[in-house]
């Protein structure tokens, strides 16, 4: 399994954020993908997270009316969205896969992407 995040750069405040992760080598569908940020001297934190069959999508409380995350079955990735953003949201993004996807916590997942650094600022 990889995973191959982009979209991520300078975006503006007011604006909107949208990264993607592609997933190769398995059938994404199958398994749960997490989307997680890690801003400097801070911990590893999830974002949102989509489980194995869409059945439920998790969103940070932060992020709860302003985080959209879709998957495309076509594409093989899973999308995230963000309206708004703010500097506090700037971070490396990071995707990750699991095959049970319980929590949406850092160690639950592997493997991960390389991340995309996300950086607010007008």
């Amino acid at each position: 399994v990889q995973l191959v995040e982009s979209g991520g750069g300078l975006v503006q405040p007011g604006t909107s954020l949208r990264i993607s992760c592609v997933v190769s080598g398995v059938d994404n569908a199958y398994y749960a993908i997490g989307w997680f940020r890690q801003a400097p001297g801070k911990k590893r934190e999830g974002v949102s997270c989509i489980n194995a069959g869409d059945l439920i999508t998790w969103y940070s409380d932060s992020g709860k009316g302003r985080f959209t995350l879709s998957r495309d079955s076509g594409q093989n990735s899973v999308t995230f969205q963000m309206t708004n953003p703010e500097s506090a949201v700037a971070a490396v993004y990071y995707c990750a896969a699991d095959k049970v996807g319980l929590a949406c916590v850092p160690r639950e997942y592997a493997p991960w992407g390389q991340g995309t650094q996300v950086t607010v600022s007008s």
